[in-house]
């Protein structure tokens, strides 16, 4: 029988985000962060994203005045808060080791320019990494995950306030210096490029609040900002925690020219630079030039002092974590071309590609591809800590979920990413499923959009029983772990 091999403490695991699962919004303390303001819109189609997560001043003004949490699907999440112990003990049954999570900022500093911590705040994620530890699965933390303090949006500029880099530093260095002896591997900021496609999310930035400035100009003086916050953070563990690991994230959407036009081959390159753009700030430690171009090009006035420079290049980070779910084709003229969507990210529709609901191509390949080209690029171990399909699910009468896309979606993307680690020489921390349980969507606030190894029994609405469901995909990651560091090839090539 022929095998693949996996490296020695390679992590299998699972992924989810505090904002899209723990609910408790209003809870011990908690509070407001910018996701308890995204409302489901069954009105827009939720393959439009942009239109999804515009947010506007009176939006948030409307979000505040409604305190209930049935409109707003993150404020009750699935209720992890207080689910958590009996999903991390079924979650444990798969033989994971890893679970990355988020610990929310408005539950730590509710206004985020708090002076001292919430200590109920703190309890839970003591209660929390206490249970995973029990259960045997490490906790992977991103300290910023789409779930900044709404006060920080209120009262101040969000992150074009240069003030926020203190206020987050404040924050992480609390929970680092509470948890650095519980969890080894650190995320200061969730997929950092996303901020030029979803600056609320990502940056709290709402654009009607700056109306005498140059939009983009906010962004990317915020991007600035995050950057130097992040590097901030990582001197500060490699200073006092030399055991610890420190990731930069970026969101990776693989590109392919249209077809062989070499002016669609261009348009595919120069959509991909953008990508990394973001990671080699954080792994190479500088601004590349071309990022320095675009900006003047712009004319963009960023202020950046040579202090905040030097704490760029003189901090980079340990590995290169990043998401994977999709691919898309680009073309230098759309026009009669079909347009899809995936994560955020328009792109022409691949024709040789399945796609999901919501638009997002199915392209294991892309993985490998993502692979290779980071691989390449950087030299430093990768880290796969999103990949999985989000697809509606049907819970059947006895309580059953059968989905067999969801094990051929996961199936497809391991094999390639075996395939990689047998024969393209990277480095490979391990790979994190998202999600976890059921979780309400980043992009579209819904239920329905359905990502977990375990279902829950909510609906777009936040009405249902919250009991949880063990789905197929369940079983099938359990026995793919069961292997261990042996994997049989015919596992993963078996219809």
């Amino acid at each position: 029988m022929e095998y693949f091999y996996l490296p020695k403490g390679f992590l299998w695991g699972a992924a989810t985000s505090a904002n899209q699962v723990e609910g408790a919004w209003n809870e011990d303390g908690k509070g407001m962060s910018i996701a308890d303001c995204e409302q489901y819109q069954p009105q827009i189609d939720v393959t439009d994203y942009q239109k999804v997560n515009d947010m506007t001043t009176q939006k948030i003004l409307t979000a505040i005045k409604d305190q209930s949490s049935r409109k707003w699907g993150k404020r009750h999440g699935v209720d992890f808060y207080h689910y958590y112990e009996k999903d991390l003990e079924l979650l444990a049954q798969t033989g994971i080791k890893a679970i990355r999570t988020s610990i929310a900022w408005s539950r730590i500093f509710p206004n985020g320019d708090d002076t001292n911590p919430n200590k109920q705040g703190l309890e839970f994620y003591d209660r929390l990494f206490r249970k995973m530890h029990e259960v045997r699965i490490q906790p992977i933390i991103t300290l910023s995950h789409y779930e900044m303090p709404l006060n920080l949006v209120m009262n101040y500029d969000a992150w074009y306030d240069p003030k926020l880099i203190d206020y987050f530093y404040r924050f992480a260095k609390t929970v680092i210096d509470r948890y650095h002896n519980q969890v080894k591997y650190w995320i200061p900021i969730n997929e950092i490029d996303s901020i030029i496609r979803h600056p609320y999310s990502s940056a709290g930035l709402v654009k009607d609040r700056f109306p005498n400035k140059n939009f983009q100009e906010v962004i990317y003086q915020a991007m600035h900002y995050q950057f130097v916050a992040s590097a901030k953070i990582t001197k500060y563990i490699h200073q006092n925690y030399s055991d610890l690991q420190v990731g930069g994230m970026i969101t990776s959407t693989m590109v392919y020219p249209y077809n062989s036009d070499p002016r669609n081959a261009l348009a595919a390159t120069e959509i991909m630079r953008e990508s990394y753009l973001f990671s080699d700030v954080q792994i190479r430690g500088k601004y590349p030039n071309a990022l320095f171009n675009k900006i003047k090009n712009l004319g963009l006035n960023i202020k950046m002092t040579q202090d905040e420079l030097k704490l760029l290049s003189q901090n980079t980070a340990d590995f290169v974590a990043f998401s994977y779910y999709s691919s898309v084709c680009a073309a230098y003229d759309t026009s009669n071309l079909q347009v899809t969507k995936a994560n955020r990210t328009t792109g022409v529709y691949n024709k040789y590609l399945p796609e999901n609901e919501w638009g997002w191509q199915i392209d294991p390949i892309g993985l490998r591809l993502t692979l290779i080209n980071l691989y390449d690029r950087y030299q430093k171990p990768l880290f796969i800590v999103e990949n999985g399909l989000g697809a509606t699910d049907h819970l059947t009468p006895d309580g059953r979920v059968h989905d067999d896309y969801r094990i051929a979606f996961l199936k497809e993307h391991i094999r390639e990413m075996l395939i990689s680690l047998a024969n393209d020489g990277i480095e490979l921390i391990g790979y994190l499923i998202w999600g976890t349980t059921d979780m309400v969507s980043a992009s579209t606030t819904q239920m329905s959009k359905r990502y977990g190894l375990i279902y829950v029994d909510l609906d777009d609405e936040g009405k249902g029983t919250n009991r949880r469901f063990i789905k197929d995909s369940f079983y099938w990651y359990q026995k793919l772990l069961h292997f261990g560091q042996k994997i049989p090839k015919s596992f993963l090539l078996e219809e």
